[in-house]
């Protein structure tokens, strides 16, 4: 409902003009945006509901562009022409991506950053994360009924300036004015009202999709101060289902993701994914691989068998913790409190080595998937007034 617009005696006539602003979480997997409305701030779903848009695109060879879920189906069957995680490549050239080689891609070194050959031509990560982005505009657009003022964007605290201006350069592309940068960890403690909070110092242990990232943040009078940061742009879900893949490779005798052709690695990666999300809430997961020799390969893998696959990967967190910890001169003990954030903290392997390190229960009340996007939607709303 259009608000009431009041003209007093000698004022001008002309409505005031309600400014609208958003927070959009530009993320590895699964993509949002949030907006502040009557003060309360939510994530905006699409057409059919959903919050989350799946950070995948796909090119066809009429020019069509599909992002999202549908992009997200047509993985395996069109694997060349389809990107995800476009995230990891961010400002990276060709030597900084230590996985291509297990990549169904066709990369190419451009002018200070890869690009990646399509049936539509090459397309640079800036284009491909401009295409989430224009998505993820017109959401907003459609569901607030105007154009956008601003939006405040989040990124991992430890993205370099090449990093940050790619951020930059893919809102340009998509029309998106750009109120501000926002670290994600300093996003997840506005979400929780932390800057509103006693003092304290408080650990934020974000694993998403393709990165990881932990800032040691101290709050002083509702000022946020980083003490240190850490994590790995290299590790995140996708390295955990990389690891169930490769589980099921060995139980089958394959040699590994890569001796699969592209469309079956991407069916492999989407199956144990599958798998990863259900053992969160089961005790076992069914895998299935059709299209090996005409026949389907299956296994099952339990909770405690994805554990084990899982250790080394949580201990890399952990071990970038302790790292944080040392770099602000501070213990576990001085640690006031500890939030989760990203899709991937709601492994209970995660949970568990961050309660049993930092000797405390995490905060996670609100949706891992969309505590970033809520804290910049906050100060977007601040922003624009």
């Amino acid at each position: 409902m259009a608000l009431l617009q009041i003209s007093e005696p000698g004022q001008s006539a002309a409505p005031h003009q309600h400014r609208l602003a958003a927070g959009i979480d530009l993320g590895t997997t699964n993509s949002l945006i949030a907006t502040v409305q009557s003060a309360v701030p939510r994530a905006l779903p699409d057409e059919n509901g959903a919050m989350l848009l799946p950070s995948v695109v796909r090119y066809l060879a009429d020019g069509d562009i599909v992002v999202g879920r549908a992009a997200q189906v047509a993985q395996a069957d069109d694997p060349h022409n389809t990107i995800v995680s476009v995230k990891r490549f961010m400002g990276r050239s060709l030597s900084d991506v230590k996985e291509a080689a297990a990549l169904p891609y066709h990369f190419t070194d451009g002018p200070g950053m890869i690009s990646i050959s399509t049936v539509a031509g090459a397309r640079s990560p800036v284009q491909v994360s401009a295409d989430i982005l224009s998505n993820l505009r017109r959401r907003a657009e459609d569901s607030l009924g105007g154009p956008l003022s601003g939006v405040v964007i989040t990124v991992p605290a430890y993205f370099d300036d090449a990093q940050r201006q790619a951020t930059k350069d893919a809102a340009r592309l998509a029309n998106v004015t750009v109120l501000r940068l926002l670290n994600e960890p300093t996003a997840a403690a506005i979400a929780y009202g932390l800057d509103k909070a006693a003092e304290g110092t408080f650990a934020i242990y974000d694993l998403g999709g393709g990165t990881f990232d932990i800032s040691i943040l101290s709050l002083t009078r509702g000022v946020f101060e980083v003490l240190s940061t850490g994590g790995d742009s290299a590790l995140g879900g996708d390295d955990f289902d990389s690891a169930i893949a490769a589980w099921f490779c060995s139980q089958h005798a394959i040699a590994g993701l890569e001796a699969l052709a592209p469309r079956l690695q991407r069916s492999l990666l989407a199956a144990a994914r599958s798998a990863k999300e259900a053992l969160s809430s089961h005790e076992t997961a069914d895998m299935r691989l059709d299209g090996i020799n005409g026949h389907a390969l299956t296994a099952t893998l339990t909770r405690a068998q994805f554990a084990e696959l899982g250790a080394p990967l949580i201990a890399r967190t952990i071990t970038a913790a302790r790292r944080a910890l040392r770099d602000a001169r501070l213990s576990t003990a001085q640690i006031t409190g500890v939030v989760l954030v990203g899709g991937s903290t709601r492994m209970p392997i995660a949970r568990d080595a961050v309660r049993d390190f930092f000797g405390m229960e995490p905060l996670a009340d609100l949706d891992p998937d969309q505590v970033v996007a809520i804290g910049a939607a906050l100060q977007a709303n601040i922003l624009v007034g």
